[in-house]
């Protein structure tokens, strides 16, 4: 490659930046906004909205300045499709390999009270517990972490995780057993 060649690469490359920089000020909050209808989530919406202005900027050659916005629009459309399309195939694979039969109909109100009331109750014993015991209790069984995902998460060492759990679910099942 000249010289020449080299300097116009450089050129088209500053004149994207520029071009995208400028889009990216006025455009960046409603793209996220569109994607974020689709989506229903932030991150993934802000994801989406990013990944549009990268392809914008390598197909900058190609988009002439007042069809760049046209441009994102579709490119965030397009992602969010495409992240839906995931979630769905995430869904039905979770589906697929979660155990026990599946229910076709709705808990009936009576499942449903007798539910309520079991989780009111075990929400009032866990705050009977100490506060570290109840933290990796709630991170292990709401949010089904991983006892090394727990330990970075509270700053403390695996076997800790191990030892809260364990007196936790000790205190509980005691709890639990002297109260009907």
């Amino acid at each position: 490659m000249t010289s020449v060649g080299f300097g116009r690469d450089a050129a088209a490359r500053a004149a994207a930046d520029d071009g995208v920089s400028s889009l990216y000020a006025v455009h960046w909050a409603p793209m996220v906004r569109l994607a974020w209808l689709f989506v229903h989530d932030d991150l993934l919406a802000e994801e989406i909205a990013q990944e549009a202005f990268v392809s914008l900027h390598r197909k900058w050659h190609e988009v002439t300045g007042a069809s760049g916005a046209a441009y994102l629009r579709q490119c965030v459309v397009n992602g969010a499709r495409s992240a839906l399309r995931h979630h769905k195939v995430e869904q039905r694979y979770l589906d697929s390999i979660r155990p026990g039969p599946r229910r076709l109909s709705v808990a009936s109100a009576e499942d449903e009270a007798v539910a309520a009331v079991a989780s009111a109750d075990m929400f009032e014993r866990l705050q009977g517990l100490p506060t570290r015991q109840r933290e990796v209790l709630v991170l292990r069984y709401y949010l089904d972490l991983s006892e090394a995902q727990i330990a970075d998460a509270l700053g403390i060492a695996p076997g800790s995780v191990k030892a809260h759990a364990h007196r936790g679910l000790a205190a509980l099942r005691t709890e639990m057993e002297a109260r009907p």
